[in-house]
């Protein structure tokens, strides 16, 4: 009898789900549900909450192919459709960032392709679309799901949580306030007048540019990119946060990563064992720097430092720097080395070494959980999350437009929200924006965030504050839940993974959840065997 399974979410998690589900030789009756009109898009890289102004931050050659690797898609799409979201057919690169939308229609086309040949090798695979899952209750034989179309029929053996980024309804966003980026904002008209976004990440500056390109247009003239404003328009973007600092341009360096020296994932578990663990992270993270590049661990007084002071230390120089002129000479470095294929040894192996870390970030005391926060995890999370180039031209071009300012707020801040718009306190002086967007990007959510009440009720009952899961993803808790049903929403991981995020975490996520439904059919087999 196949084994019935059901995918809520058919965003990149969901979609590497099922990639992964069909290679374990199982028959399988997979179900896909989809809240949304479309399955296969995912909610970043829908036209609902992107433009075609909205770069993806990841390149085709970090992309797991579904199907087909991303730039071989690309490359069969008409010239006239990649032209129309700023592609040029002949010089399509793995190493390119393209818009989300484009990204977002590759999801889908694979999902499709994904869904006929699982069909054709004999699999029966559904896709709902415009359905939503309300509950999971167990019932005899395995979960129901209570939909917005009903009750669905039968049982399932496994259900598989995909559910992506969560972000407030668009019914939050009022007087000129968005709780996110993706509450209404594509949708919105907003009018010239001064706009406050809170974050300067690559969330900030999308929602920059869906406010930008309502008032006038980029141009590219050579290498330049000019904004020309509308006549007579008041607006004024400003970007801000704590530190004031934008991110840096994204950089070169081998793909697949080389393996790191010193910071081996045997030395790391045995950080848990040091009498301070996070300090013993911190020598790994050291010695690393140390060996890869001495000129910039003596230029920062690495020796010197320690898990507290690293952190100050690696952005001294940029929090002293106008942070548009640090962004411009940046992305002329950056965009050099790319040209030349010169890898910067720290920024490179401060890149390997963030998933290591995490990998005992659940594991460290309360009072090491929040130094790490307060340092270690800013600096993996700065280095992890740069831009694209083209993010930071467009933000320059910006502000010589007269457009866009940054702001840094300080960590004493008073934020008020009236009907007439947001006011800021920081550093003796009142900012007052009309429209207001915070865009500091996604929180990691708790058992009491679940929309599932049966669920829900079920974890906190259980006194699972978090959701605990297992290695393969199967939740741990409540006997009717667990190794029932397996939990790759991303944001309910966040707590224990503080850097889980992006399409490969996706991938990831969905390949041990197909390893954890392999075994359960490798016991059965051999539960057979022995009867």
């Amino acid at each position: 009898m196949a084994k019935r399974i059901a995918i809520v979410g058919t965003g990149p998690t969901g979609i590497y789900s099922l990639q992964q589900l069909l290679t374990i030789g199982e028959a399988l009756s997979v179900t896909l549900f989809e809240k949304g009109e479309k399955a296969g898009i995912g909610m970043p890289y829908s036209p609902e909450t992107a433009s075609k102004s909205m770069l993806a931050n990841i390149a085709s050659v970090e992309i797991p192919p579904v199907v087909v690797p991303y730039l071989d898609w690309l490359t069969d799409q008409p010239a006239g459709k990649l032209a129309a979201y700023g592609l040029d057919a002949d010089a399509l690169d793995d190493r390119q960032f393209t818009p989300r939308l484009l990204l977002g229609q590759y999801f889908r086309d694979q999902l499709l392709s994904l869904v006929r040949r699982a069909r054709a090798a004999g699999h029966v695979i559904d896709i709902r679309e415009n359905t939503e899952v309300l509950d999971i209750v167990p019932g005899k034989g395995g979960l129901c799901l209570q939909t917005s179309a009903g009750m669905f029929e039968k049982p399932f053996d496994r259900v598989i949580l995909a559910t992506g980024h969560d972000f407030p309804e668009d019914d939050d966003a009022q007087d000129g306030y968005f709780p996110s980026p993706w509450s209404g904002l594509i949708q919105a008209e907003i009018p010239p007048t001064s706009v406050g976004i809170m974050g300067t990440s690559l969330s900030s500056i999308d929602a920059a540019m869906a406010v930008a390109i309502q008032h006038g247009r980029f141009h590219r003239q050579d290498d330049d990119l000019r904004f020309d404003i509308n006549a007579d328009t008041g607006l004024h973007i400003t970007l801000m946060s704590r530190s004031g600092i934008l991110p840096e341009a994204d950089f070169y360096c081998p793909i697949p990563y080389e393996p790191l020296s010193v910071m081996t994932d045997d030395a790391v578990a045995a950080c848990l064992s040091d009498r301070r663990p996070l300090d013993a992270l911190f020598d790994l993270v050291r010695a690393e720097l140390l060996a890869a590049d001495p000129a910039y661990a003596l230029r920062i007084g690495l020796r010197g430092l320690d898990a507290d002071s690293f952190a100050p230390a690696y952005f001294a120089d940029r929090a002293a720097a106008d942070p548009f002129r640090w962004a411009k000479k940046n992305l002329a470095e950056v965009e050099h080395n790319k040209a030349n294929r010169i890898t910067v040894p720290w920024r490179y192996a401060l890149l390997r070494m963030h998933e290591k870390a995490e990998d005992i970030v659940s594991g460290l005391s309360e009072e090491d959980r929040d130094r790490f926060d307060k340092g270690l995890k800013k600096v993996f999370v700065d280095n992890y999350a740069a831009v694209p180039s083209e993010s930071i031209r467009r933000l320059l071009a910006l502000r010589d437009a007269g457009v866009l300012s940054v702001l840094e707020l300080g960590d004493d801040y008073e934020m008020t929200r009236c009907q007439s718009g947001t006011t800021i306190k920081a550093q003796g002086k009142t900012h007052e924006f009309r429209i207001f967007i915070d865009a500091r990007g996604q929180k990691a959510l708790e058992s009491a965030d679940l929309p599932f009440p049966t669920l829900r009720d079920a974890l906190v009952q259980a006194g699972h504050e978090i959701p605990e899961v297992a290695c393969d993803y199967s939740l741990i808790g409540p006997p009717d839940f667990a190794g029932r049903v397996s939990l790759g929403s991303i944001p309910y991981l966040m707590h224990d993974r503080p850097f889980v995020q992006g399409i490969t975490a996706c991938a990831d996520i969905a390949a041990a959840i197909a390893q954890g439904v392999a075994k359960g059919r490798r016991r059965r087999l051999m539960g057979s065997v022995a009867i």
